[in-house]
């Protein structure tokens, strides 16, 4: 399914939280990526019918999702950021209760559930209250439910909070497989969420698309741009109010500091090569103003 944003734009209270996005989703994985607050749960609410855009239009195969309304949401399964369950319910009644929502047929439904909760690794869980749960093991049941018709557009609104390391790889791991002959979008502000898994990545910064490109596209944006030097403690310290500092690491009484600039920051710096999180660090600026 291709997915097609045109001028997209949402107002509150007179301020732009998304101010004319332009993007094509086809077939494949894309990140939305931005930092908390860049508009990524507002375009992903337009786009599930849970708001209302101001200007523009979000079409579906070439045609408008609004008047697709129950034909496009048949197709659609979602995430929230903060999914919201029955606390009483059990982990099994809910997906079924999930699955006649979605109509899907009570078997289907069960066969589904319960290859899913394998995937997420909660096969254990079909009777545990969703209350009993812990944050990261709901969290998994939601990306569960999300799956649960097999859908051929996926959303997922920061899937990985409360994750750990090894569930966030197995997530990662879900995505990839299930991703050929669907259209995913991923919104996230943590880079390794996406870095490895997106066919593109959407650079999403106060409501307005920065750049829209494959990973290896976008790292190239900025080569020349990210340097690696190494320095005393009071170098460091200037180095870090001036400069995008990636990473340091100290070694001794020096520090190496992988550095995001313009131009050489100090003598002895010298260019590497770029990695997604510098092309985030270098384009999301302290500073920059925001859409109105």
């Amino acid at each position: 399914m291709e997915i097609q944003f045109d001028n997209v734009a949402k107002r509150y209270k007179g301020k732009y939280a998304l101010k004319d996005f332009s993007a094509t989703l086809g077939e494949g994985v894309f990140g939305l990526l931005g930092e908390n607050g860049a508009g990524k749960t507002t375009l992903i609410s337009i786009l599930v019918g849970i708001l209302r855009a101001d200007g523009g239009t979000v079409r579906a195969n070439g045609r408008d999702i609004g008047a697709q309304g129950s034909e496009f949401l048949a197709d659609l399964g979602y995430m929230p950021q903060y999914p919201i369950f029955y606390r009483d319910f059990t982990v099994g009644d809910f997906l079924l209760y999930m699955g006649a929502l979605k109509n899907l047929s009570a078997e289907r439904a069960r066969t589904r559930a319960v290859e899913l909760l394998a995937t997420v690794n909660l096969a254990d869980a079909w009777d545990k209250k969703i209350g009993a749960l812990s944050g990261g093991m709901r969290q998994r049941l939601g990306i569960a439910q999300a799956m649960l018709s097999d859908p051929k557009v996926l959303v997922l609104d920061e899937p990985t909070a409360g994750l750990d390391p090894g569930e966030r790889i197995r997530f990662r791991n879900l995505i990839s497989r299930f991703a050929p002959g669907r259209t995913i979008l991923l919104a996230t502000h943590i880079v390794s969420d996406v870095e490895c898994i997106a066919t593109e990545i959407l650079l999403l910064r106060h409501g307005k698309l920065l750049m829209q490109g494959t990973p290896a596209a976008l790292e190239q944006s900025i080569a020349g741009k990210v340097w690696e030097a190494t320095v005393d403690m009071e170098e460091s310290r200037r180095l870090a109010e001036r400069w995008r500092i990636g990473n340091m690491k100290q070694d001794g009484s020096l520090f190496s500091l992988r550095i995001v600039s313009d131009e050489r920051p100090c003598q002895g710096a010298y260019p590497i090569r770029p990695n997604l999180e510098d092309v985030f660090l270098y384009f999301c600026r302290d500073g920059d103003a925001p859409c109105d």
